[in-house]
């Protein structure tokens, strides 16, 4: 049977960066088409308030996502720390763990969402002929939260051990299933958006059950028997110590994303959907600069735990490179024609302008995330995620929604204006994550 595993401490970083990040890509592609699936098909079975609540329910979703992605990938890194140092029993015990830790997590925050989603809505001033249908896909998506956990914890376990193919077939079916569920309870039974929210939580258990079963009949470093799912305290104080800061720094970026649609919101229902639409587009956008730096967390999570630091730098230098090649395709479309993108989800003449005139400055932060996440990608693989929560703290609470409440508030800029809060922040993240870095490099070469 073919070796899951894969070592990324030696050959060419080019050709490991390539090779780790295309699947990584390609899943994330299908995934996006996932959650664009649910927009698009409502938007074409329903109306502008169909559209609008599907907007706001998936953004408050992506905290919960974003604390999930937070914690898993911590779990990445301490894999990929032991697997690079050869510790097998420590990397499956850290894989129990983590296992465990995710579905206790996962009734902790379906739990916490039954309660917050009302005042959420609230704080977020929906629009009263979105709201209904908004609180049933939030309400529906967050009883689902236990296969979002699993699906997120297999995959980055896996892209620990440097493996990044596998996770692209369980997302396809999750895709395919999600699609054509999508289509039978929005389409056919006019479910409207808790169709979209059904959908979307059947197909992610699909997903999930099936990577269990599937890696449960390969040649695994973890064998998924009831002995092996075990609480070891050492490596839960790990994950968390590594874990809490990423998911920390996820939720409040999402909570910051989350004011510029309250933002959006408050301007009318056209403006609500078309930001809403346009962070859509946004996660495609993102695609190959957070694929690009999960593969460089990976490498180097292995190359630290092997004693390869130079390997790393060299790492990221490229990894910033191949991003910014790929985030002007992006940034030229959103500036050439962004109409088209709006066209793509079926909106109406007003969420197509509306949409437009975000992109117009909004689409800068295309090139900037390029340069960002590749330094957030080598700190959170050197294990310094301390540092990232604080830099992500800053540029999400403490730049962006001032700037937000600004431009939109004070000085009456509307959506321009809305749409420069994301370069700023980016901005103020990059310079002082260069600032850390170098000071550690320094710090390194004196101890060497």
């Amino acid at each position: 049977m073919k070796q899951i595993e894969q070592n990324l401490t030696e050959g060419s970083i080019y050709k490991s960066l390539i090779n780790f990040s295309v699947p990584f890509i390609i899943a994330n592609i299908i995934q996006a088409l996932y959650g664009t699936a649910d927009l698009l098909i409502v938007g074409l079975f329903t109306d502008t308030a169909g559209l609008s609540s599907v907007a706001i329910g998936t953004q408050v979703m992506q905290i919960v996502n974003g604390l999930i992605t937070g914690l898993t990938m911590g779990g990445t890194i301490l894999v990929g720390q032991y697997y690079g140092a050869k510790k097998n029993r420590d990397t499956s015990e850290t894989i129990g763990t983590m296992l465990c830790l995710g579905v206790l997590v996962s009734l902790l925050i379906t739990g916490l969402m039954f309660i917050l989603t009302k005042p959420l809505l609230n704080a977020l001033r929906t629009p009263s002929e979105a709201y209904i249908d908004a609180m049933k896909y939030i309400m529906i998506c967050s009883s689902g939260v236990i296969f979002i956990t699993g699906y997120n914890s297999i995959s980055a376990i896996l892209r620990g051990l440097g493996d990044s193919k596998r996770p692209v077939y369980f997302i396809f079916v999750a895709c395919v299933f999600n699609i054509v569920l999508d289509l039978i309870l929005v389409g056919l039974f006019d479910m409207r958006a808790a169709g979209a929210a059904l959908a979307t939580v059947l197909s992610q258990g699909i997903s999930m059950i099936l990577a269990i079963r599937y890696l449960s009949k390969r040649k695994f470093i973890f064998e998924f028997t009831k002995e092996n799912f075990i609480i070891k305290k050492d490596k839960i104080l790990m994950l968390l110590k590594i874990g809490a800061p990423l998911s920390l720094q996820e939720v409040l970026l999402w909570v910051s994303f989350l004011f510029i649609a309250g933002l959006a919101n408050s301007m009318g229902i056209a403006e609500s959907a078309a930001v809403g639409i346009v962070a859509k587009f946004e996660v495609f956008s993102m695609l190959p600069p957070m694929s690009i730096s999960y593969a460089l967390a990976a490498l180097t999570a292995q190359n630290i735990g092997a004693n390869k630091p130079e390997r790393a730098i060299k790492a990221l230098k490229i990894s910033i490179l191949l991003s910014f090649i790929c985030s002007l395709f992006f940034f030229a479309w959103a500036q050439i024609h962004p109409r088209s993108i709006m066209g793509i989800f079926k909106a109406d003449t007003d969420v197509i302008k509306s949409g437009s005139e975000y992109l117009k400055t909004f689409s800068i932060d295309f090139i900037l995330v390029a340069i960002k996440f590749n330094l957030n990608g080598y700190l959170n693989g050197s294990g310094r995620t301390n540092f990232t929560m604080i830099n992500g703290i800053l540029s999400s609470i403490l730049v962006r929604i001032p700037v937000a409440f600004l431009m939109v508030v004070v000085i009456q800029k509307g959506l321009i204006g809305l749409g420069l809060t994301a370069p700023i922040a980016s901005v103020t993240s990059i310079a002082v994550s260069i600032v850390y870095i170098r000071r550690l490099t320094r710090c390194i070469e004196l101890e060497s």
